[in-house]
């Protein structure tokens, strides 16, 4: 079995693959702070609870991260623990065989290319890919199957974090759909002005994108991942795929590009 971590700013989301399918996942908060070791106990741990793993070996592991720190660790845990298991580190020298058409290739983080290799893959191009994590990110493919651009924009825990701090009578809400737009109590509409304000600024931006990126718009497939998706696909006129393990799927090829 293949074993794929995408460690994140603030997630480290882990899913387990039986070929093309994705049969058991976990998502943990991402510390910088852990150790090569404690990585390993809680790793262990999660795979030993996992019922689908009795007898069966972890054959290969693929792994991304937007966290330096963090990455030393990942890589020094699967040398100690994992040091006769194939690991694919996703940086730069690795085959992912797409290119990166930006002034700055070095520059885009390893997530993003990974998202958008497997929609490519899954959809085709040209397509956009918005991912909904501690940043929410844009990132345009073009129907060569080319990265090409992206944007970035404040994510929605960080604006309601923000939102929080800054106002004296305002506090954390939970991130749930209100029962209207116009909202009739505070809860609601902190939750209204995140959720459909989300929503309209994913719209805006993929419109604008896609008209940048396609003759036809309508050509361009619009998909949808990260922690944060499932609150605004519903909401959002743009989006036509929300896939929740599309980084994974990218460490999946990835995985077999540099294995095969």
């Amino acid at each position: 079995m293949l074993l794929t971590i995408d460690v994140g700013n603030t997630h480290t989301v882990l899913g387990l693959f039986e070929g093309e399918d994705v049969i058991e996942h976990w998502r943990l908060a991402t510390d910088a702070r852990r150790t090569a070791d404690e990585i390993a106990v809680v790793l262990q741990g999660l795979l030993t609870q996992s019922p689908l793993l009795k007898g069966t070996d972890i054959n290969g592991i693929a792994i991304c991260s937007t966290v330096p720190s963090v990455l030393n660790e990942m890589r020094e845990m699967t040398r100690r623990y994992y040091g006769d298991v194939t690991t694919v580190i996703v940086e730069p020298g690795i085959r992912t065989g797409m290119p990166v058409r930006m002034d700055n290739p070095k520059e885009v983080g390893s997530d993003r290319i990974v998202n958008a290799i497997a929609a490519i893959d899954q959809y085709g191009g040209p397509c956009v890919i918005v991912d909904f994590g501690t940043a929410t990110s844009f990132d345009a493919v073009s129907a060569k199957g080319e990265y090409v651009g992206a944007v970035t924009a404040p994510g929605i825990e960080i604006s309601v974090d923000a939102l929080a701090a800054a106002g004296a009578q305002l506090h954390k809400v939970e991130l749930v759909r209100p029962r209207s737009v116009i909202a009739k109590n505070t809860v609601e509409a902190l939750q209204a002005g995140i959720i459909y304000g989300f929503a309209g600024q994913v719209d805006g931006i993929v419109e604008r994108m896609t008209a940048e990126l396609a003759d036809d718009p309508e050509e361009v497939t619009v998909v949808a991942t990260g922690g944060h998706a499932a609150l605004v696909v519903g909401e959002s006129r743009s989006i036509d795929v929300h896939e929740p393990w599309l980084t994974l799927i990218g460490l999946r090829l990835i995985y077999h590009r540099n294995t095969t």
